[in-house]
């Protein structure tokens, strides 16, 4: 198949594109209360007495409440019994009463005080004069510092250990929200694939992304797009600099967006126009990697098992050893849900097992610095029966998106 040749143009198709959202159900104040109950279990487990969260995911997963960082503190505080509090500058108040969804205690802080001593504060208000409290990873340093010094009573560590066991294992709500997203990205990389012509450069077509995704039904705040041809597509985070499509060069395009906070991320790699039999054949050996991961993705399976059984496939075809190049020189995949990064990753060292509602992706690439790259990433979910695909896998060299199906 030749892509791109007498193909369709970005009017035609930001044109045919229809929103898909209002299909989409959004996570409620049941599951946020289930999630609350959840942590504080595995605080109680832990012998935590308070968890800090600051502006970041975390908040938004278990209280449903969105705050951007800044250098005023914006938090959220649940103690290992009863309910949760809101810290919040005094002026911006009002406004968060309008943006909560789980009710609680809402606690301020004046231009000229010290956030930090009122986190320690209301921890010492909820009963807990001493003890361990567990910090969002995500908070700034400058945050962190000042709670040390404001709370010498207490012992400080990472809140990862009681976070990430919540976040790694979806809930089926989910996961269908993490479908949805990634089948409305996967019909942003069909239109992506249309509108390429001799000519088109990278950023018309990071463009394009941008506004299919928004005119789908993703959220508009966060898009992200890595838009390659020919030789750059060795690359696995880009280039600084601007493409021009030439025919026969390779393309490799990785995407994603949110929806309702929950992220999608798929990349895909073919070749515009006719392909060369050395493309062809990278591409294929990038395709049985990828298989061989998803044969690898068994419940109780380490994490680290589905990395080998990519760079066994991969070093079998002759290329480097390990992390050398030519090969795959990173991880070959990442946890995702509200972040497009998140545990549990696929890398060697990483003897987590795979649980049930585990989500991950699947992108051991090929990069041959001086000629081009491959990447094939789809997401794999973990369910009761095994592993399943969120989307459809590329088919083949020659009918990457199985329009020929």
């Amino acid at each position: 198949m030749t892509l791109g040749v007498g193909g369709s143009t970005i009017e035609a198709e930001l044109g045919r594109i229809a929103s898909w959202r209002d299909s989409a159900v959004a996570i409620g104040e049941p599951e946020l209360r289930a999630r609350i109950a959840r942590v504080q279990a595995g605080m109680r487990a832990k012998g935590v007495q308070a968890l800090y969260l600051d502006a970041s995911t975390s908040t938004f997963y278990f209280t449903g409440l969105r705050l951007r960082g800044s250098e005023r503190l914006h938090g959220v505080l649940i103690p290992a019994d009863g309910e949760i509090t809101y810290l919040t500058p005094v002026f911006e108040e009002a406004k968060l009463r309008t943006m909560i969804t789980l009710e609680g205690a809402v606690r301020g802080w004046q231009e000229h005080e010290d956030p930090t001593a009122l986190v320690v504060e209301t921890v010492r208000g909820m009963g807990y004069d001493a003890g361990t409290i567990a910090v969002d990873p995500a908070t700034p340093f400058f945050t962190f510092d000042g709670l040390r010094r404001a709370g010498n009573r207490y012992d400080f560590v990472n809140a990862n250990e009681v976070i990430a066991p919540c976040r790694m294992r979806k809930t089926p709500a989910e996961i269908a929200l993490i479908k949805q997203a990634m089948a409305m990205t996967l019909e942003v990389h069909k239109a992506t694939a249309r509108i390429l012509r001799v000519g088109i450069t990278t950023t018309e077509v990071e463009d394009f992304i941008k506004a299919a995704h928004q005119r789908i039904g993703m959220d508009p705040a966060f898009t992200f797009c890595i838009v390659l041809f020919g030789e750059p597509t060795a690359y696995p985070h880009g280039v600084p600099y601007a493409q021009t499509l030439k025919e026969g060069d390779m393309v490799l395009i990785d995407i994603g967006a949110t929806l309702h906070g929950y992220q999608s991320d798929i990349t895909r790699s073919y070749v515009f126009g006719q392909g060369t039999a050395r493309q062809r054949e990278v591409w294929n050996i990038e395709q049985a990697a990828c298989q061989a991961v998803f044969e690898a993705a068994r419940l109780g399976a380490p994490c680290e098992a589905l990395d080998a059984a990519a760079r066994g496939v991969i070093e079998a075809a002759g290329f480097g050893k390990d992390y050398a190049l030519p090969g795959l020189p990173h991880r070959t995949g990442h946890g995702l849900g509200l972040d497009v990064h998140e545990e549990p990753y696929i890398v060697r060292g990483n003897g987590t097992p795979l649980e049930v509602g585990m989500c991950f992706s699947n992108e051991p690439t090929i990069c041959i610095y001086g000629e081009f790259g491959v990447r094939l990433e789809d997401h794999i979910y973990m369910a009761e029966d095994g592993a399943h695909w969120f989307t459809t896998p590329a088919l083949s060299f020659d009918d990457p998106f199985a329009v020929g199906g």
